[in-house]
């Protein structure tokens, strides 16, 4: 199979930014090591494809391939050499060896100089790129923490634990998961983009969160204890007689886990509903009740 990224990907040489991605993103779709568990071909296939989509979305890489100066795996590709490349290998006495080491031939020649000047210099230490990856984290998952495993482009499966109180779009980095070095320089790093998923009825706000619970008339006319959820657990909250729609109550210590220790609150908003079936006797009671004709809910809008 061809290593030429461009071919591996299905895209012209002068292909934008944005139709590699597309053309990445559609073959990950299919060769995934998660959508083919056990198929070593589409496992092989899907690390040709990260390889060569890690490349091309380098701009800086990108070019240097283009002009030959590294290759399909980003490693360094010789140049042509000389035949001064070659003499120095003679030893003292050969036909173009001086007192000076070279310096005749490359005092007046900057392209020369440079050659010499890199002769016997030290292994290339340069750390190899960084590797951006993005994850879809549950509401709660973010919130409390969660270790989840996840598949790297090289096939390996790899635990990556969530911190508590994760936010939207927060990047996690995971040292030496990145690309390899050029020559013998570290590993770059993963940086993992996330995504939390909205949750049917947590809101998060900062360090809080928010969230509408429902009673019933009895318990907004009578009061009492009413079981609340909350991201540390269910909690019993004690609702006072005779609540309104509207009201709020805040629970301490029951929303997003900090950095320092504790969490933040939790804030309910209180909303009274009807039974979900007519109940004549609830009916009768009204129609009867004279206190509440005399209620004006309206007054203050001018109704």
């Amino acid at each position: 199979m061809s290593t030429d990224p461009y071919k591996l990907l299905g895209v012209a040489k002068d292909a934008s930014q944005k139709d590699i991605q597309k053309a990445y993103r559609a073959l990950a779709k299919k060769l995934h090591p998660d959508l083919n568990p056990g198929d070593k071909e589409a496992e092989r296939k899907f690390k040709e494809i990260a390889s060569a989509n890690a490349l091309l979305s380098d701009e800086e890489k990108r070019g240097r391939f283009d002009r030959g100066e590294i290759d399909a795996a980003g490693v360094e590709v010789p140049q042509r050499r000389y035949y001064r490349d070659y003499a120095g290998a003679e030893g003292p006495g050969h036909a173009y060896d001086t007192g000076a080491g070279f310096a005749d031939l490359s005092e007046d020649d900057d392209l020369l100089s440079a050659i010499f000047a890199n002769r016997g210099r030290r292994p290339f230490h340069m750390r190899g790129g960084d590797l951006r990856y993005h994850l879809d984290l549950d509401f709660l998952d973010a919130v409390n923490g969660v270790t989840r495993r996840v598949t790297m482009p090289d096939g390996a499966a790899l635990d990556i634990t969530i911190p508590p109180g994760t936010r939207e779009g927060q990047a996690l980095r995971l040292k030496g998961k990145g690309e390899p070095s050029p020559g013998e320089g570290p590993p770059g790093d993963a940086l993992i983009e996330v995504s939390v998923r909205p949750h049917p009825f947590y809101v998060r706000d900062g360090n809080d969160v928010r969230l509408d619970v429902p009673i019933s008339i009895n318990e907004a006319v009578l009061g009492g204890k009413i079981a609340v959820p909350t991201p540390a657990g269910p909690v019993n909250a004690n609702l006072p007689p005779g609540t309104n729609t509207g009201r709020v109550l805040r629970l301490r210590g029951r929303g997003v886990p900090l950095p320092e220790g504790g969490r933040g609150d939790v804030y309910i908003t209180l909303k009274i509903v009807l039974p979900d079936a007519p109940d004549p006797a609830l009916e009768a009671f009204v129609e009867g009740w004279e206190a509440g004709r005399d209620q004006a809910p309206r007054r203050e809008m001018g109704v």
